[in-house]
């Protein structure tokens, strides 16, 4: 049976119910393990999957499988580093490029899997769009484990320009109330309404937003 290995750093991260989902649906295929740290991870097995995982991992544990694979949401070589699909669509990006590549010691050069399109509606949110991603990132998965004598791995184009992202904090969700809600309505719809919520301040206090559709308006 194939051993597969998931790290995801944050079990409080909204992926993890739907890798737990997708582990539920195929124990009967495969041996997999899910677990927030590589220091808990098996001995050996086929493949380690990185999905929001927030730790480097050395040569030596890659090692213990025959692939070890990073899921990330950005064309690269353009977009290494933190959140890249937030920042795009703060930016106005209308898709999201998800990316499966090989795991090495500098963060996201690894040799390129393969790559899938996710595309967004102007008025989709925060959990539509992790939604479309999730979805994405199960079926890249379920893509390398069943078709892997089939893809051949691309290195990343050296002549492009890379780029990098920085990573996103608490203070990324802060609204400028000077501003409107038209030219920050972007930055809305990617706020984690849990973790890192929409805020502003005024008159010395604190306030937090959650975004939600309710429904069309009368000019649709």
């Amino acid at each position: 049976m194939v051993k597969i290995s998931i790290i995801c750093s944050d079990f409080s991260h909204p992926v993890y119910p739907v890798l737990a989902d997708w582990i539920n649906q195929q124990r009967n295929l495969y041996d997999i393990e899910l677990v927030k740290s590589a220091r808990l991870l098996r001995e050996q097995g086929d493949f380690l999957f990185l999905v929001s995982c927030s730790e480097l991992i050395s040569a030596s544990i890659r090692d213990r499988f025959s692939y070890a694979l990073l899921l990330h949401a950005s064309d690269l070589p353009n977009g290494r580093g933190w959140s890249p699909h937030i920042w795009e669509v703060i930016n106005g990006a209308n898709f999201i490029t998800l990316t499966l590549l090989e795991v090495e010691d500098s963060v996201d050069t690894g040799r390129v899997w393969c790559k899938k399109r996710v595309e967004l509606k102007k008025d989709d949110l925060y959990d539509d769009i992790n939604q479309k991603l999730f979805a994405a990132e199960i079926e890249l998965i379920d893509k390398a484990v069943t078709q892997r004598d089939k893809i051949t791995p691309q290195v990343q184009d050296g002549r492009s320009q890379s780029s990098y992202y920085r990573r996103r904090t608490p203070e990324d969700s802060r609204l400028d109330v000077s501003d409107s809600l038209e030219n920050q309505f972007n930055l809305l719809r990617v706020c984690d309404p849990e973790r890192f919520p929409a805020f502003f301040e005024h008159n010395g206090q604190r306030y937090t937003l959650k975004l939600q559709k309710v429904g069309l308006t009368d000019n649709e």
